[in-house]
């Protein structure tokens, strides 16, 4: 066991920017999953997140002729506040890189503590990387987020408080993983207080660099992450913090966004909080292992990690909630275009809330219906609902999991193409900023006709577009070069099944 690790948690001078943050009865949560889940409260710090215990110790560290320097990060939002208000504390010159898609809510709050500010790139690792650059022309301290021992020490702190919070019978302690500074130093002094309790990590689906890397024993570099859980948004693992995760940490559990969704729910129908999606994330994972396990009578934490949220993602969040926690089922239903079929459908249905009903005429024969159902929050419950239509005489197609579906098709129904346009379809991805869409739509230069377009704005750094292009296949390869030197993510949905009943063109 590395004792200066535990020398340098118990020696961290966080206290002197952070609060001890309470470690609260998750009540009603609790009483669904019968078992005892508690809520370390990071969201409650100053900068309503845990970076500033890392980024704190780490300064107060510095020697006089480092803090005379200035120091400098890269920051998405939440590292960039914990330096911030370090530096200010410390009276050290800071400079915090952050990405032009950054959220004007966390630019301000870096700016209200005092940091200057230089806006580049669309993504972390290109803020990181001028970071970098910055640093080593200007002589300022890099503060790394995560991959740095006396960042890693700070973090620690929260174990240390959890295990003085709460000395009884404790089963795991559930930790959201970015970079992996958090739960490398909770993983680190809990193992060394407390063997027998677990450390679980929780990713994003989309964003599972640690997961993959203990998987092959080595850091990985993802191609690309999801974007919803920025605060955990990091293509590779720091290399110490896998280092520790690779002898202290028990496992990985990775959730998907309307999971995050449900636990920011949970979290705030227990605390009238609203964590950020980071933040619930380790919920998303108790409740995940608690399913898998079908464990009673345990105890666990879970960190709040945050509570850095933009207001205006709030719609998102309500609107994937219900499916993630299972209390709304998504269905395409083929009825016949007959009088009073509307009516039995719904008969059928009665004893259910309908939730959603979308449906424009297209055919004399048969109408398809995209319609959301509550349910009971079972699992088991979606295939009794699919069985008892399908037992009625109706055509049922599952779009609960079609992410095309619920991001673009239900806002999108009686949309179909009066005849076959011979479209190609992509769902892009693109960064949030002023003249992103002028610049995609520039790049096609009125070489291919767009024949569909969808777009909402959920208050992310990235945007998605569903857009159909009117492109024969010889050009098809040429579009897509258009994309990759945009550096624009994207995918051909050209055969997904939600876009096909309710968008394509007549056959």
């Amino acid at each position: 066991m590395p004792l200066n690790y535990l020398e340098k948690i118990l020696r961290a001078k966080v206290y002197e920017v952070a609060i001890v943050t309470p470690l609260d009865l998750a009540t009603s949560l609790s009483e669904r999953l019968a078992n005892t889940v508690l809520l370390k409260r990071e969201d409650l710090q100053s900068v309503f997140s845990f970076k500033l215990r890392g980024a704190y110790n780490k300064m107060s560290l510095l020697s006089e002729s480092d803090k005379a320097k200035g120091v400098i990060a890269a920051s998405a939002g939440n590292h960039g506040q914990g330096v911030a208000l370090s530096a200010k504390k410390l009276n050290i010159n800071a400079l915090i890189v952050m990405p032009t898609t950054t959220p004007e809510i966390k630019s301000k709050a870096v700016q209200a503590m005092g940091a200057e500010i230089a806006l580049f790139g669309d993504s972390y690792s290109e803020a990181y990387s001028y970071a970098n650059d910055l640093a080593a022309q200007t002589g300022r301290v890099f503060i790394h987020p995560y991959d740095d021992p006396d960042v890693i020490a700070g973090q620690g702190t929260v174990a240390m408080e959890i295990l003085r919070q709460h000395t009884g019978a404790l089963n795991a302690i559930f930790v959201p993983v970015g970079g992996g500074g958090l739960i490398a130093g909770i993983a680190i002094y809990a193992k060394f207080v407390r063997p027998d309790i677990k450390i679980i990590g929780v990713e994003p689906d989309d964003s599972d660099c640690l997961r993959q890397a203990l998987a092959t024993h080595e850091r990985v570099v993802l191609p690309q992450v999801g974007l919803f859980a920025d605060g955990v948004a990091v293509k590779q693992v720091g290399a110490e913090p896998f280092r520790l995760a690779q002898r202290y940490v028990d496992e990985v559990i990775t959730v998907s966004t309307d999971e995050i969704c449900a636990a920011i729910k949970d979290i705030f129908d227990d605390t009238r909080s609203i964590a950020e999606p980071a933040g619930a994330l380790a919920i998303a994972g108790l409740k995940k292992y608690v399913q898998r396990e079908q464990v009673t009578g345990q105890t666990f934490v879970a960190i709040d990690s945050g509570a850095n949220i933009n207001f205006d993602r709030l719609r998102y969040v309500a609107e994937r909630a219900q499916v993630g926690e299972h209390r709304e089922i998504l269905l395409a239903v083929t009825i016949p275009e007959v009088a009073r079929s509307f009516l039995n459908f719904c008969q059928l249905l009665s004893e259910r809330n309908i939730t959603e009903f979308n449906y424009r005429y297209f055919d004399a024969t048969q109408a398809q219906v995209f319609v959301g159902i509550s349910s009971s929050g079972l699992e088991t419950d979606r295939a009794t609902v699919i069985k008892q239509l399908q037992q009625q005489g109706f055509s049922v197609i599952d779009m609960t999991t079609n992410d095309l579906a619920k991001e673009h098709i239900r806002y999108m129904v009686g949309g179909h193409a009066p005849y076959k346009l011979n479209e190609v379809v992509y769902s892009v991805e693109f960064p949030e900023r002023p003249g992103a869409l002028l610049k995609f739509l520039t790049a096609l230069d009125g070489r291919w006709n767009i024949s569909l377009f969808h777009y909402r704005n959920h208050g992310a750094a990235f945007g998605k577009v569903l857009i159909g292009i009117q492109i024969p296949a010889s050009e098809q390869s040429a579009f897509q070069y258009c994309l990759n030197e945009l550096g624009f993510t994207y995918e051909e949905t050209t055969h997904n099944v939600a876009y096909r009943l309710f968008l394509g063109g007549i056959k």
